[in-house]
């Protein structure tokens, strides 16, 4: 190939060096391979339930701090990630609600410490048992504060759990038998990342062209062009699974799909049975068992099932030793946690009549920290590339 130079001459074309290829010599570091979604779910599920076994404000903080703190440094550049924040908006919404409905409507806990007194609104007799307005004590509003903290732990865990593993790479690793669910599951968790994003971007847009972004007009001008992204990127989405063949099944022998139903439903039965003689004091000796065999059951039976999908899997995630280590770490803390509540209750339910300030039980603080091992033990983010900038050789 000849190419013209400055003085018209024709010669032999330079080659242009390819600035995706290293020098010769000069190999460049093998990329890290993100650690499996299902790890940090297991791990964030398992805050949440050691969030559920307590109201101790100290020990639902320090859960907090301590995924907030593996979500500050670990959560990837990606628009998903981006939804801890609203999560923990959320969280603090319902914390704020929790205590007006307790100021507005009362509380049934008893208390002697009134705070202030607003005017009660007569109900008819139908009503008994409901207060609007009267008397706020310190006591009542100290348990709904108790108690609003441990379900906003539980979203702040979610939300950790949501912004760390990639939705699109869980969907890959679950079972053939529950493809469709965690279709229908993933386009769920990521239409809200992704109208953040909408809704950032058009913001920032209106910004720049000196247009109103906030207030009613603001909204109202920046939800339509995010309402109508939504639908066309469910247009595209529903093409792209046509074309793909979403929802294709093979067949099976009838036998096969009748163990797989009975195998699934009794063991959910089993379950939900082991499940609550767990719960109660009475079924505590067969609880466990049933349990154990009922979770058998629904696993052979997804396995059954997943014979149906006809879908193959392109470089599966690994369960390797870190997704161990990040899952036993989550799961070392829930049990540590429901460990305390049958040793010493008190201490991760704290009265509030007397009303006393709560004290932090150290072993179930040190149990709780052991949930920073993600922090230490999985791979930093990649940084976030500029795409303005090309590469130099």
């Amino acid at each position: 190939m000849r190419e013209a130079d400055g003085s018209g001459r024709q010669g032999l074309a330079r080659p242009r060096p390819d600035r995706g290829t290293p020098p010769v010599g000069v190999s460049l570091p093998r990329p890290r391979r993100a650690l499996h979604p299902g790890a940090w779910w297991l791990w964030a599920l398992a805050l949440g339930t050691a969030a559920t076994r307590t109201t101790n404000p100290l020990l639902l903080a320090l859960l907090i701090t301590v995924s907030g703190y593996v979500v500050a440094v670990r959560r990837p550049h990606t628009p998903w990630a981006r939804s801890y924040g609203a999560f923990v908006k959320l969280a603090a919404a319902v914390l704020v609600l929790r205590l007006a409905f307790a100021i507005v409507l009362g509380s049934p806990i008893p208390g002697t410490h009134t705070l202030f007194t607003l005017p009660e609104v007569p109900l008819p007799d139908w009503a008994q048992g409901i207060r609007l307005g009267g008397r706020v004590t310190a006591e009542g509003l100290t348990f709904a504060l108790y108690d609003a903290l441990r379900l906003a732990a539980l979203l702040i865990c979610v939300g950790a759990a949501n912004a760390l593993a990639s939705p699109s790479r869980l969907l890959k690793s679950l079972p053939g038998a529950l493809y469709e669910l965690g279709v229908a599951v993933v386009v769920a968790l990521t239409f809200a990342p992704n109208l953040i994003a909408d809704v950032r971007r058009l913001r920032a847009a209106r910004r720049l062209r000196g247009r109103p972004d906030k207030g009613v007009r603001g909204l109202v001008q920046v939800g339509l062009p995010v309402l109508e992204g939504a639908l066309e990127r469910s247009v595209s989405l529903a093409a792209a699974m046509d074309a793909r063949g979403y929802g294709r099944t093979a067949e099976v022998p009838t036998s096969v799909r009748r163990t797989t139903a009975a195998l699934t439903l009794g063991g959910l039965l089993g379950v939900c049975a082991g499940t609550y003689g767990l719960l109660t004091a009475a079924g505590g000796s067969y609880g466990l068992p049933v349990l154990l065999a009922g979770l058998a059951s629904a696993l052979a039976g997804l396995w059954l099932g997943g014979r149906r999908s006809v879908r193959t899997r392109y470089r599966p995630d690994p369960w390797d030793a870190r997704a161990w280590l990040v899952s036993a770490s989550g799961a070392a803390v829930a049990a540590l946690m429901i460990l305390a509540g049958s040793l010493d209750p008190g201490s991760l339910d704290p009265g509030v009549v007397p009303l006393e300030p709560p004290a932090l039980p150290l072993w179930p603080a040190a149990a709780v920290l052991l949930g920073l091992l993600p922090a230490f033990v999985t791979p930093a983010p990649e940084a976030a590339r500029d795409p303005r900038k090309e590469p130099t050789t």
